[in-house]
């Protein structure tokens, strides 16, 4: 829901060209119903910093509420050797305050705007709709690598959200399916992404990518992504804020870790939380996305599809949505290896990369030819992304080119619980 940005000058504190506030983030809370989060950071020397929102119609700011953060002083991303825009090494100069606000008593349905306050300076103005509405739509992308000494890797991603805005201008929020940034241990590659305009646009919800998970010289770290975002920490342990589950509408949306799925027993655990969530979260329509691929779509051998199929079939998870292997390719409905009428089974979804950078070619496609209903990709340089929509009967992806193209379609039907 694309709106013109406008200036605070209702409030107290006016908008500097250099504002304190910086890298923020909307996010979902548990139930975007009522709950949002919000995400940032302000220097050190800051003393006082906060949230002002109030309802879109409230076009005078009178209804404005003020909510303080939780503040904790960041050092995750300092020293971390780097690059700038201009291609040259440095190493992150990133100690800073890190802020994470709760806004709770939403009203269902409804747009909302708000602003972040840090002492004498405030940010633009930020838009989020909360959930509620029985028909509502996102725009889903994956595999950004935001790379400031290649600023067109962003720019293609940034236009591609353009191409699904253009196919539906009323989209609700945007879910992303990892690998943002291209080293996450670089806190500048957040900060940069953090300030194009579709993140003022929109709440933001997004998986754990492999590289969002690494720093520049492989230094691995799960914390680089949970202290760029303030995800619900409804986790399991040691992926508080990382691993996550939010509700939108009726859907239950289960948000997973595969940097720390790799060994059986990483597996073991996420599983057990996953069935936790699902028996403690009941949702018409129940979704669960990861990084990882579910098949290498060159030739559409399996890969994660193999470690989750029994337990998505066991819970009836309805869509499992996926990145990282920069094709596109998704099926019908399965269970247990085979296709349905799509009144029960899983339909697994994968992302292209929407980089125009870091694709990938297709081969013979000669596994899984009774599962894999649709792959593309326009190899090296590839940019897509995928549109949902979501009523009571069913949810419906398309995938988009660059150029705004329908290339496919899915559909998820709603089912009896």
């Amino acid at each position: 829901m694309k709106r013109i940005l406008l200036f605070a000058a209702v409030l107290i504190c006016p908008l500097l060209a250099d504002a304190q506030p910086y890298t923020i983030v909307t996010c979902p809370g548990e139930d975007t119903k009522s709950q949002i989060n919000v995400s940032w950071a302000v220097d050190s020397t800051v003393t006082d910093t906060y949230v002002i929102f109030t309802k879109l119609k409230d076009k005078n700011w009178k209804k404005g509420t003020k909510v303080f953060p939780v503040k904790e002083f960041c050092t995750v991303f300092d020293t971390i050797w780097s690059k700038n825009a201009a291609g040259e090494n440095f190493n992150e100069d990133a100690r800073f305050i890190k802020c994470g606000a709760s806004l709770n008593g939403l009203k269902p349905r409804c747009d909302y705007q708000y602003v972040v306050v840090a002492d004498k300076d405030t940010s633009e103005v930020r838009y989020f709709k909360t959930s509620g509405d029985k028909k509502w739509s996102a725009c889903v992308i994956s595999d950004i690598h935001n790379y400031p000494p290649l600023p067109k890797r962003r720019e293609a991603a940034m236009a591609m959200i353009d191409r699904i805005e253009e196919f539906d201008p009323s989209i609700d929020f945007i879910l992303h399916i990892g690998d943002v940034c291209a080293w996450g241990g670089s806190y500048s590659f957040w900060k940069e992404l953090y300030s194009e305009p579709h993140f003022s646009q929109y709440m933001w919800a997004g998986v754990n990518g492999n590289h969002d998970n690494m720093s520049r010289k492989y230094q691995l770290s799960n914390q680089y992504f949970k202290y760029a975002n303030y995800y619900p920490l409804n986790g399991y342990k040691g992926e508080e804020g990382v691993c996550y589950h939010f509700m939108y509408g009726d859907v239950l949306f289960i948000m997973l870790n595969n940097e720390n799925m790799r060994s059986d027993e990483g597996l073991a655990a996420a599983q057990e939380w996953v069935r936790k969530v699902v028996a403690e979260n009941p949702a018409r329509y129940r979704v669960v996305c990861e990084h990882y691929q579910w098949f290498f779509a060159e030739s559409g051998e399996s890969s994660q599809y193999n470690r989750w199929k029994e337990l998505f079939d066991e819970l009836g998870i309805d869509l499992a949505i996926a990145g990282n292997n920069h094709i596109y390719a998704r099926t019908n409905a399965l269970y247990k290896d085979s296709q349905t009428d799509g009144t029960y089974g899983t339909v697994y979804l994968q992302l292209p990369s929407s980089d125009d950078e870091r694709g990938m070619k297709a081969k013979d496609f000669v596994h899984n030819t009774d599962k894999i209903m649709f792959r593309w990709t326009e190899g090296e340089k590839t940019v897509g992304a995928v549109h949902l929509s979501v009523t009571p009967k069913e949810m419906t992806l398309t995938l988009l080119d660059r150029f705004g193209n329908k290339l496919d379609s899915v559909k998820v039907l709603s089912k009896k619980r």
